[in-house]
């Protein structure tokens, strides 16, 4: 049941999208908004093939079956920073409990840090709720989108100081906030 919501989830993903993001930053009591523009593609097997690759993660023999994108986005925040970035993902489901479904969020590029990176995914099918965690050199990066229905997200981005081994996430660096609406042709 859990991978039925998962593959819709992952369908209605797929097109372009508008967001409006507010940014604090704790550290230095500064807030920024931006706006983005995003290009949600399928991955082809190949494209798929690649990103484990580039991840030095095995490969799989079910690709045809895990959602995979290229993901396209242009921000531009209010001072007039720019920033454009393309990269690959895929979702490599693991476990599944009667309420999530948990497992590696791959990258052939990360957001923080320009490099390969596996990450760690769960979605909660009831509430449609797509939570990733990525441990970075310096903080972790906890970023939820939560796909309310098939034209409007709501985002949140937690960026956490790296605790030492072991220790809880509790020093918030970053808090982001957005609401995205899927664009209708």
């Amino acid at each position: 049941m859990n991978t039925i919501v998962f593959e819709q989830f992952f369908a209605d993903c797929i097109g372009n999208w508008q967001s409006d993001r507010t940014y604090h930053y704790l550290a230095y009591q500064e807030i920024e908004r931006s706006q983005t523009t995003f290009e949600v593609q399928p991955l082809t097997s190949e494209q798929k093939s690649k990103v484990l690759l580039d991840n030095a993660y095995d490969q799989l023999d079910n690709l045809e079956s895990l959602p995979g994108f290229n993901l396209g986005f242009y921000t531009i925040s209010e001072k007039g920073e720019e920033k454009k970035q393309n990269l690959n993902l895929m979702f490599v489901p693991k476990s599944e409990t009667n309420m999530l479904l948990e497992g590696d969020y791959l990258r052939d590029r990360a957001y923080e840090e320009d490099r390969p990176i596996v990450s760690h995914f769960s979605f909660d099918p009831k509430t449609r709720e797509l939570l990733m965690t990525t441990n970075y050199t310096r903080v972790v990066s906890v970023d939820s989108i939560t796909l309310t229905n098939p034209t409007l997200r709501i985002r949140q981005i937690l960026n956490y100081a790296k605790p030492s081994e072991g220790q809880p996430l509790e020093n918030v660096l970053l808090a982001g906030f957005g609401v995205e609406q899927k664009i209708l042709n």
